[in-house]
């Protein structure tokens, strides 16, 4: 395994790369991009047009076109137009909150 593997768990490499779309948390701004691979806790992207200015702490990766598979995502690094992001895991606070409140009623 080479020393700029950053990534655990099995990778998918897409041969021409997956099409899809990053959008800002808040819906401000898209991009298109390819997927050329990923794993259970990430993926590297292929950006098509700049990234300068964009929020990219936090974003969603759409994966289809309805918009109804993404993953919530953060910037791991950048190389040129090519990025790396972490997959953020979900946690529904409002659905514990609400179960613990009829557990304590």
């Amino acid at each position: 395994m080479a020393s700029s593997e950053r990534r655990t768990g099995e990778r998918v490499t897409f041969e021409r790369g997956y099409t899809a779309q990053m959008m800002g948390i808040d819906g401000t701004w898209r991009r298109n991009c390819t997927m050329e691979d990923v794993s259970e806790t990430g993926a590297k992207l292929t950006v098509q047009g700049s990234v300068e200015g964009l929020h990219l702490k936090e974003f969603f990766l759409l994966l289809s076109s309805t918009g109804l598979a993404y993953r919530r995502c953060e910037l791991s690094w950048v190389n040129g137009e090519q990025i790396g992001v972490n997959f953020l895991k979900q946690i529904d606070k409002k659905k514990k909150s609400s179960r613990r409140q009829a557990a304590d009623a």
